[in-house]
């Protein structure tokens, strides 16, 4: 897959979930490959699907903590400075006051250990649509946990596809948290098809981001309607072409 993606243009890729396979042998690969790693996620938990992450679950810190350094290793290994800290979908009947706090701690936890190592770590609101019960949805509440952790390497990660689906005003959004924000993410709404169908004005967005002056990655989280390579029609204008 990582060929492919070399072939279609891009320049890296995101592996949400390395940790199957071993460190050494992604990292052969993605050298085979010339890309970049843009971004892995912290593992989600006892291969539970519903639980979406572990960051935000009261009475799960030593689990989350015995991942830092499995996270770390693959970090190092794929030379890649981003992890995303997924919160998890906590129970029913979990006191609110202690998602936030035991949230806070981990991300805390985690940007103190990987900061040496130059690693940032993100926090991405995602709809409750497509996830029920995702303990954090909107962009107003991931800055204010990430003002209660307060360390330098926790930032934003904003999906628009998930912005739009929850809140909509997605430049606007762009504008106010741009210092925080340091990995975008893209599809169309509502149907997580290429970024040029649906809702959501894409090309103005682009250029919106381009004039703040963001350097990092944004990355492609669709769902291809058909074939992957003959649906890249619309990043073309962005430097993603066939080689």
């Amino acid at each position: 897959r990582f060929e492919a993606a070399r072939r279609a243009g891009f320049k890296g890729v995101e592996y949400l979930r390395p940790y199957s396979d071993k460190a050494e042998d992604v990292a052969a690969a993605l050298r085979d490959s010339g890309l970049a790693m843009a971004l892995i996620n912290f593992p989600s938990g006892e291969d539970k699907a519903s639980e979406r992450g572990l960051t935000a679950l009261p009475g799960r810190e030593a689990d989350f903590d015995a991942r830092l350094d499995t996270v770390l290793h693959y970090a190092q290994a794929l030379d890649c400075t981003q992890v995303h800290l997924t919160a998890g979908v906590p129970s029913p009947d979990a006191d609110p006051a202690a998602c936030r706090a035991v949230y806070v701690r981990n991300i805390q936890t985690a940007a103190r250990h990987f900061a040496p190592h130059g690693i940032t770590v993100l926090v991405e609101p995602i709809n409750r649509r497509d996830s029920p019960g995702y303990y954090i949805n909107r962009q107003d509440h991931a800055i204010e946990i990430l003002d209660a952790v307060n360390e330098p390497n926790a930032r934003l990660q904003m999906d628009i596809y998930h912005c739009q689906i929850v809140e909509g005003d997605v430049a606007e959004k762009i504008r106010q948290n741009f210092a925080r924000i340091a990995h975008f993410q893209i599809a169309g709404v509502p149907e997580r098809f290429e970024p040029d169908t649906g809702e959501v004005n894409y090309p103005y967005l682009f250029d919106l981001i381009d004039e703040l002056g963001f350097k990092g990655w944004v990355g492609c989280e669709y769902r291809p309607k058909g074939d992957t390579a003959a649906g890249l029609g619309w990043a073309a204008p962005y430097e993603v072409t066939p080689v």
